[in-house]
């Protein structure tokens, strides 16, 4: 069914065998995966690690549900979804709730077709949405805008304008530390989880390029928010 699908999607640079290869990663066998992957199946199967992956607030699925909605064109519909999924599983959003958002772009993608070979079906959406698993959450930014046709800055601070950002910052530090606790220098931990914080979509270079901080010191905080950043 999913190659199927494929076969009507654009590929002037590859795109179907590249997300083809991904899906088909996903659905190994065990015996496969140890073969082909002995250092995950260590990790994952041997010794039962969970996948560390960050989660993001879901001001980044919303932005990019609207873009998706306003700005995509026809030959990155299906993209469109597929991405909004990927988010969708990084920002923790409800199973339901993307259902919902998703098939809600049906009609006026399907309004977009200028002929019948590239209508826009209820097909489409359900084979988009197997993207929806934590396997495609660290899916590259620079793919996303590629196979969208979308832009995607690379800082958008939490997807709001800086000086809402600066503003909201803010209010937190005068009502976690009134008496500005918080104007000494912050831990490492600190500054990476701030970071991460502006940069949802950085990776560990980015980090380091932006603060300084020595790259072994960024991976050992990487996913570990501060005990003050935990949920009470």
């Amino acid at each position: 069914m999913l190659e199927k699908l494929l076969e009507f999607i654009p590929d002037s640079n590859g795109e179907q065998q590249q997300l083809l290869g991904l899906m088909r990663k996903g659905r190994l066998s065990l015996a496969e995966a140890k073969e082909k992957y002995p250092d995950w199946y260590e990790r994952r199967i041997v010794k039962k690690e969970r996948r560390g992956h960050w989660t993001v607030k879901r001001d980044l699925y919303d932005w990019w549900l609207h873009r998706i909605a306003d700005e995509i064109r026809v030959g990155h519909r299906f993209y469109g979804i597929m991405t909004l999924a990927i988010y969708a599983k990084k920002c923790g959003i409800d199973e339901d709730e993307l259902r919902h958002d998703a098939f809600a772009l049906l009609k006026p993608y399907d309004d977009m077709s200028v002929e019948d070979i590239n209508r826009f079906t209820k097909d489409d959406v359900v084979c988009a949405l197997e993207m929806f698993n934590e396997d495609y959450v660290t899916f590259p930014r620079d793919d996303i805008a590629k196979i969208s046709g979308l832009s995607m800055p690379v800082n958008k601070r939490n997807w709001r304008k800086q000086a809402e950002h600066l503003r909201r910052a803010r209010a937190v530090q005068m009502v976690d530390y009134p008496n500005f606790e918080w104007a000494g220098r912050p831990s490492a931990q600190d500054r990476v989880y701030e970071w991460r914080q502006q940069n949802p979509e950085g990776r560990k270079a980015d980090c380091h390029r932006d603060t300084g901080l020595d790259p072994k010191t960024i991976r050992k905080w990487w996913n570990c928010p501060p005990p003050a950043a935990c949920p009470g």
